[in-house]
């Protein structure tokens, strides 16, 4: 989310630098927020099926790993488990479940490893990519907005103090979901912004000049 404001927030910067109508930097604005939006729906969708199919491959080759040779599979299971503290006992009754279901030895590895699947990768791509892309292009266009209500030379004030009070908020949700250092996480997030809108300002400003 925070790429497409910053993006969009340089954008605008160059084209408030060097353009003399609001409907152009509109223009411009919406039409790269749209393209940035679609662009980062399309890159979540495909991670995400890139991720599932390599997931499904990877079960699919340890399944034939163990269906090939299962006993081999099995003991070396027990000689890994010999040094956890487990009991005889307790090994030699996992020995004896795993030798008359094999394949449960793949979803015991899967436990063991801790290797759960993410809020995400249980929703369905397309339902994902487009929540993702609804946010983002509210974020992407939060810049824009106040060329669509207001006069050209007002827009050009509250387009960056509406835009710096988005990026405190990520800055703030950032740095609770990282738990890192509030005020750092947020000075960090708005120079980042404020480094695109100073180059978009400078390119505005050689294009226009």
């Amino acid at each position: 989310m925070s790429d497409g404001v910053v993006s969009i927030f340089g954008l605008v910067a160059g084209m408030v630098a060097g353009a003399q109508s609001g409907d152009v930097i509109l223009l411009a604005g919406a039409t790269a927020a749209i393209a940035a939006t679609v662009s980062m729906m399309a890159g979540v969708f495909l991670d995400l099926e890139s991720e599932r199919d390599e997931a499904r491959v990877e079960a699919k080759e340890r399944a034939a790993e163990i269906r090939a040779d299962p006993d081999g599979n099995v003991n070396k299971l027990i000689a890994d488990l010999q040094g956890t503290g487990l009991s005889q006992k307790s090994l030699d009754a996992l020995r004896e479940d795993m030798k008359a279901n094999p394949l449960a030895l793949q979803k015991f590895e899967d436990a063991v490893a801790g290797e759960e699947e993410t809020a995400a990768q249980k929703t369905s791509p397309v339902v994902h990519a487009c929540w993702m892309g609804v946010a983002d292009f509210i974020a992407a266009m939060t810049p824009v907005i106040p060329f669509i209500f207001l006069p050209l030379e007002q827009a050009k004030i509250v387009f960056i103090f509406s835009t710096a009070l988005l990026l405190i908020l990520l800055g703030i949700g950032r740095a609770k979901l990282g738990e890192r250092p509030m005020f750092r996480t947020i000075i960090e997030t708005c120079a980042i912004a404020a480094t695109a809108a100073i180059a978009g300002a400078l390119v505005g400003l050689l294009i226009s000049s």
